[in-house]
């Protein structure tokens, strides 16, 4: 994973600044969303250098997917901890999806930002992208659980984490209701799992 791989190669002082600056930057957009998150506000904010913010974040949307993937990492470990509940792989997989949602509904205006900085970043921060989405199949897939075609489970998981992207996305931009979510990922749900 990339972000992990950059982490790794900082010092115990540079890791707290960049965790600063992303906490910063998750601050501003809670209180304003996404425009409210300017590279030098955030600099002013997590008490450093506009020149060092931009040694850590290319850019703003670099630094909102960066503070996304770091949630989703999050999420992962909060569910090995406390794995989902459910009969079987569907019910499993709708408890992880809804606890999840859950968590980014309390705060919408930081989802909306972060979802803003990966559909408007085009390909600049598709390498801080694409260990997001492979973190959301594995929590799919984990939820799902052992399977005879593995295979299978890994493009099933796939699909059900694109269909809740798609919905969060419509949430955010007040095109459904946040009921709208839940209902999205039960059809697809059913569709996939409860054959």
């Amino acid at each position: 994973m990339v972000e992990a791989a950059v982490d790794a190669r900082l010092t115990p002082v540079q890791r707290r600044r960049r965790q600063r600056i992303m906490e910063s930057a998750l601050e501003l957009a809670a209180e304003g969303g996404y425009e409210a998150v300017q590279m030098r506000t955030v600099a002013a904010r997590a008490d450093v250098a506009l020149g060092t913010l931009y040694r850590y974040f290319t850019s703003k949307e670099h630094l909102l997917v960066s503070a996304m993937a770091e949630q989703v990492a999050g999420l992962r470990r909060r569910l090995a901890e406390k794995p989902p509940r459910g009969e079987d792989a569907a019910d499993r997989v709708m408890d992880v999806l809804r606890r999840s949602t859950r968590a980014l509904q309390r705060q919408p205006n930081v989802t909306s930002a972060m979802l803003r900085s990966l559909i408007s970043s085009g390909g600049e921060v598709a390498g801080t992208m694409e260990p997001i989405g492979e973190e959301m199949t594995a929590i799919v897939v984990g939820a799902i659980g052992p399977v005879a075609d593995e295979g299978h489970r890994g493009v099933v998981a796939e699909v059900i984490q694109h269909v809740w992207l798609s919905a969060l996305l419509w949430w955010v931009a007040g095109l459904a209701p946040a009921s709208e979510i839940d209902e999205k990922l039960d059809r697809t749900v059913a569709l996939l799992l409860r054959r």
